[in-house]
């Protein structure tokens, strides 16, 4: 008897719909960002919880940005300004916070 084997993407995908597992994926990409400045890791982040959760025309349609743009901000090299990125995560049901750095 033969497992069928799932790609790495399609669990990856599975377990971003989980909002607590999206959540921690995110937070971490966001500490990465924090240790090294690479912000396309956290953009690449965000993009695959998009497209996990809803997809990139869904959330076009919801929030009025342009889809080509999204892809284009969501990109590793992506400059969104801060709007777009609160804009995003509010879409998915998060919220840009601030907390103190724990020593």
């Amino acid at each position: 008897m033969s497992k069928k084997l799932r790609n790495h993407d399609e669990v990856v995908k599975e377990q971003l719909l989980n909002p607590e597992m999206a959540k921690a994926y995110l937070d971490v990409a966001l500490e990465e960002y924090e240790q090294d400045g690479d912000l396309g890791f956290f953009l690449e982040a965000l993009r695959n919880v998009v497209e996990a959760r809803s997809g990139m025309t869904s959330l076009a349609e919801k929030t009025g940005l342009n889809r080509q743009n999204l892809y284009r901000v969501l990109s590793p090299e992506g400059n969104p300004e801060l709007r777009t990125i609160s804009l995003i995560l509010h879409h998915l049901g998060y919220r840009l916070s601030v907390q103190p750095i724990q020593s």
